[in-house]
């Protein structure tokens, strides 16, 4: 057992089991995942109805995480990358259906000329990772993946089976947007979401920010990704199969969609209000229905390759249809990070919400602090 902090923010008496959960996860977490800092945010309708917060943003103690705190919450992330290439659907410059390869010829070679955006987004492109070693500081010079990825030759035929694409993801999707967009990726999110709604969201953190950001604790124990084959080294384990070499401070300026978005969970949770009302975001239509239908159907379904679990993906998101990781729906999208974020969007009831921490643990989906909240929250509909 370890001393509750003072919990900050808001929540109606609706939502006490909610507070409850969430002040239970600095006492008695499960698996000793006490929190040492964390924020949960709630939105129904678009409209934000909960948001918590307690802890300290240093691994100190000495700072408090306060409502302007950023969180880096790795792939959770990609829920946000997912809804940035449905934009670019919604306005006409890509189609799911579209090959990759007409929109970006290079991408083409080595069998992948038949791979269209949905598959793409929907991890099949056999991409996960480099298919021979590289160094870490390959992922700061960007042009370097893309040629590297563009030329490589799939470790298993595109559009077969999905396998999961924790980094590589962010740099193809990040390179298609931009070519249809013009903008990077990080660009548009600030332009058009962060400044246009008040989303504290960032992909590609300035320096001038860097202050805000919360001190993680990493897990205390790897993964469990089953049995290890070279399409999972490639993913996960290689030397090379994450950025390094390189410090914080230029991880944290580099545009990575997949894999170092920095944000707060009530932003996160207002993004996913998208999914979740059925296309708006504070009222304002940025989806329309046959786009969002589009970007949350089912692409693939099946043992992944890369992950230990049957997944259903959509474009981008992960389905909840048979882990039941984002309450009861299978409806339900949204995506976890490595420590355990999470965000989600549920259609059914409105519900769209995200939760941040700085004690990470192994858990790769599911995270049993989130899972607490969700069940709390559902609970309380």
């Amino acid at each position: 057992m370890t001393d509750l902090p003072e919990i900050h923010g808001f929540c109606p008496p609706r939502f006490n089991a909610v507070k409850d959960a969430f002040a239970a996860n600095f006492v008695d977490a499960p698996e000793g995942l006490n929190e040492l800092a964390a924020r949960f945010s709630v939105v129904i309708d678009g409209e934000v109805v909960a948001d918590l917060w307690a802890g300290s943003a240093d691994t100190a103690g000495r700072t408090p995480f306060t409502d302007r705190t950023l969180v880096p919450v790795f792939s959770t992330g990609k829920a946000v990358m997912a809804l940035m290439i449905a934009r670019c659907v919604e306005r006409g410059l890509l189609s799911y259906e579209d090959r990759v390869a007409d929109h970006w010829p290079a991408f083409g070679a080595a069998g992948k000329d038949r791979l269209t955006v949905g598959q793409l987004m929907s991890h099949q492109s056999g991409l996960p990772g480099f298919s021979d070693g590289v160094e870490p500081a390959i992922w700061f010079d960007r042009q370097a993946v893309l040629d590297r990825l563009a030329a490589q030759t799939p470790l298993w035929e595109p559009g077969t089976a999905s396998g999961y694409h924790p980094i590589t993801i962010g740099y193809l999707a990040g390179e298609l947007f931009r070519i249809v967009d013009g903008r990077t990726m990080g660009t548009a999110l600030r332009e058009d979401f962060a400044q246009a709604f008040d989303l504290d969201l960032w992909i590609g953190l300035p320096e001038s920010e860097h202050e805000r950001v919360a001190q993680l604790r990493k897990p205390a124990a790897a993964p469990d990704l089953g049995p290890i084959d070279a399409i999972k080294k490639a993913a996960f384990l290689d030397r090379g199969s994450a950025p390094g070499g390189r410090g914080s401070t230029e991880w944290r300026m580099a545009e990575i969609p997949s894999a170092n978005l920095h944000g707060t969970a009530k932003d996160l949770a207002r993004m996913m209000s998208i999914v979740a009302t059925g296309g708006a975001l504070d009222q304002t239509p940025v989806l329309s229905e046959a786009t969002l239908a589009q970007a949350t159907r089912e692409r693939i379904n099946g043992q992944d390759r890369v992950l230990p679990y049957v997944m259903s993906w959509a474009a981008g998101f992960t389905r909840n249809q048979g882990l039941n990781v984002f309450g009861p729906n299978p409806e339900a999208v949204g995506h976890y990070g490595w420590g355990g974020s999470m965000t989600f969007a549920d259609p059914a009831t409105g519900v769209s919400a995200a939760y941040v921490m700085t004690r990470q643990s192994p858990h790769l989906i599911g995270d049993p602090r989130a899972l607490r909240l969700i069940e709390a929250l559902y609970a309380a509909l």
